[in-house]
């Protein structure tokens, strides 16, 4: 728990789905006293965008967040893919809450996989750009001026993927590398606004998103799925996928005072499989 972030308005994207990052941010910081806005595609058929949050479950989210931790909530359907929704969305936080305190970009998806490079569909590898990189640009330059002046913090979700190249997966890797070089750049920049900008890059979480990786994998290279993640535990220093509660744990730490003085950091969040100096 973190006392300070009581009263603080935060928003998430890419939280409309129970079993995912976004999710389990949106819980941490209303158990820590935040104004909660989850912020998802909201379609009516989630197929749309495989791991998109539908309009009921975003309901069913920002209701049982004030049920649970009496956190005042609301949901915005958000295409971070589309500039005149982005802008509509900020426009709606000003006139609820006149600012904001904390930005989680964590929206993100991958499209066209799993293709080499020289295989990879045109329309795909943008539309995966388009959410992971431009999406992230989009959102953090339509928030940042209600989060002048008030001590803020961004929260950008990268991914190892950013820093190890990921085969077959090249969009999503080349989009998330894109991401760590934007926090970089933000955080200059935005500094004198009192805005600190970090990102997190996590490997191996247990999500649904994983879940599909692993079937996949099975698919191509043998062997059961079981055996695929006892094989990916086995590169994990502490031998166990992360689970998104722990992804929830650093992001309410950094957007904390206890992290007042870090800003411009890609933390990896991998159980030691990624290790830099």
């Amino acid at each position: 728990m973190y006392d300070d972030l009581k009263g603080k308005v935060a928003l998430i994207t890419g939280a409309g789905k129970r079993t995912g990052m976004g999710y389990a941010i949106a819980d941490k910081l209303a158990l820590c006293g935040c104004r909660v806005i989850i912020a998802d595609l909201g379609k009516t058929d989630a197929a749309v965008v495989a791991g998109s949050g539908t309009a009921d479950s975003m309901k069913s989210i920002v209701d049982d967040l004030h049920t649970r931790h009496g956190a005042e909530t609301m949901a915005l359907n958000l295409d971070v893919t589309d500039t005149g929704s982005v802008t509509a969305m900020a426009e709606t936080v000003k006139a609820r809450f006149g600012g904001l305190d904390i930005l989680c970009n964590n929206a993100g998806a991958a499209f066209g996989v799993p293709n080499a490079v020289i295989t990879y569909g045109e329309a795909e590898w943008l539309r995966t750009v388009d959410v992971n990189l431009h999406g992230t640009f989009r959102v953090s330059k339509a928030l940042a001026p209600l989060m002048n002046g008030r001590r803020a913090s961004i929260i950008n979700t990268a991914s190892r993927a950013g820093k190890f190249p990921a085969m077959f997966n090249g969009a999503y890797a080349v989009a998330k590398a894109g991401v760590i070089m934007l926090t970089k750049v933000m955080a200059k920049e935005l500094g004198g606004m009192g805005i600190r900008v970090n990102a997190i890059c996590p490997a191996q979480i247990r999500t649904d998103l994983l879940t599909w990786q692993l079937d996949l994998e099975a698919k191509f290279l043998g062997g059961t799925v079981h055996d695929r993640e006892k094989e990916m535990c086995a590169s994990i220093p502490l031998g166990r996928i992360g689970t998104v509660e722990e992804m929830a744990d650093l992001a309410a730490f950094l957007a904390s005072e206890e992290s007042r003085y870090i800003t411009g950091q890609a933390i990896n969040l991998c159980g030691g499989q990624l290790m830099e100096l």
